[in-house]
């Protein structure tokens, strides 16, 4: 007979694994890394750039003259006048060079100047190609009696007899009013009322004529058309 066979012995359970989460995130490490290298890169270039730029703006500046004090239009300039200012180059804006202040001490500003403010070749008498060798007369103009605005040293103007008050009729009866050429030598700024004093350059035989209208509050400019 055959022996009984061996009672089977149950094989022990092992404890259930824990179930791990599935993700699909997929790894971040590696492309912070190149965020961080990328934004670098990006800021060395910007710094770079702001460099060149200072370099390049500091190398286009240029010393030239500003005005130190205030200094009224046909009062000759001293060197206690002017100081040495630097500024960027820019082709809007034509001071004088800081080297020029030699020849511009002695000359007379065609304008009244503020302190502050750059000198240009225009603000100066001599700029406008007006010297000594001219009658000056002063006149005064109220609102009205002159383009608003628009009178600047060096333009040519008609300085226009205008009749007394009441003469209208005997002015339309005597033909063209009578004129006197003359050119601007300054303009003060204007009071509360817009009345302004221009100072004109005549020839020698119109100054007492020119004066004597002025004096009578006849006189109106009319500005010639600019050369280009």
């Amino acid at each position: 007979m055959e022996p009984p066979a061996a009672p089977t012995v149950p094989r022990p359970k092992s404890p259930p694994r824990p179930e791990v989460p599935i993700t699909t995130t997929p790894p971040v490490k590696r492309e912070r890394r190149w965020s961080v290298a990328a934004l670098c890169v990006v800021l060395a270039v910007l710094c770079g750039l702001g460099a060149a730029a200072a370099v390049t703006s500091a190398s286009d500046r240029k010393q030239v003259l500003a005005v130190a004090r205030d200094v009224p239009a046909g009062q000759a300039l001293t060197a206690a006048d002017l100081s040495v200012a630097e500024v960027s180059s820019d082709a809007a804006l034509t001071p004088v060079p800081a080297a020029d202040k030699a020849g511009v001490i002695g000359k007379r500003p065609a304008v009244d100047l503020r302190k502050g403010g750059l000198l240009t070749t225009s603000q100066l008498a001599g700029g406008t190609g007006l010297g000594d060798d001219q009658q000056q007369v002063g006149v005064q103009i109220k609102r009205g009696q002159a383009p608003a605005g628009t009178l600047a040293p060096g333009d040519k103007v008609l300085a226009v007899s205008t009749p007394a008050q009441g003469d209208e009729q005997a002015a339309k009866d005597d033909g063209p009013p009578s004129t006197i050429e003359a050119a601007v030598v300054s303009v003060s700024r204007p009071d509360a009322s817009g009345t302004v004093v221009v100072n004109l350059a005549v020839a020698a035989t119109d100054g007492p004529t020119l004066a004597t209208r002025a004096a009578m509050g006849r006189i109106a400019l009319v500005r010639e058309p600019r050369s280009n």
